[in-house]
């Protein structure tokens, strides 16, 4: 069985930017399976200045959730919220994506396979895409030297609208990769 790629309902304000389809092409044309027997697709986009500076906004507004242990505790949480506010409202909430995970291209299949569980679990408010750089290079971007990140999550619409714009900037191009 091949990998899929989930279908992407971006961000409303995402949506209404010029921008929109070419972010959709970024995300869709460019994919890959997580890991060797993976079954969901992500999308692999390089880091520019940019998406950089999108990342370093996110991080100093406290939308930056770091490392998968956290992101699906926080997920989680916000999940039991949403289920309670669909209850309470008796309406079922629209699926679009609301959080993204960054992950440093770099992580071992054991990883990968926690975030296809994750994605599963949540999706499809959850977008996961892989960055073209290492641990140390995604940590020494937000944390400093010596502090390996492989997984980022950016939460609030604001600062997620914002990391996604970024990335329609340029996307990755194959020889980008050799």
């Amino acid at each position: 069985m091949g990998a899929e790629s989930m279908p992407i309902r971006l961000p409303k304000l995402v949506e209404r930017d010029h921008r929109a389809t070419e972010l959709l092409h970024i995300l869709t044309s460019n994919t890959r399976p997580l890991w060797s027997g993976g079954q969901i697709e992500v999308p692999l986009v390089k880091l520019d200045h940019g998406l950089a500076e999108a990342l370093r906004s996110a991080h100093n507004a406290g939308r930056v959730v770091r490392g998968l242990e956290s992101a699906n505790k926080k997920l989680a949480s916000e999940e039991r919220g949403l289920i309670l506010a669909d209850q309470r409202a008796n309406v079922v909430r629209g699926a679009r994506v609301s959080r993204l995970l960054l992950l440093a291209d770099d992580g071992a299949e054991r990883f990968y396979r926690h975030v296809e569980t994750l994605l599963r679990r949540h999706e499809p408010r959850v977008l996961a895409v892989r960055l073209a750089l290492d641990a140390a290079a995604l940590g020494e971007l937000l944390f400093g030297p010596n502090r390996p990140v492989r997984l980022l999550m950016i939460e609030h619409k604001e600062a997620v609208c914002s990391v996604l714009l970024a990335m329609a900037s340029r996307p990755i191009d194959k020889h980008d990769l050799v």
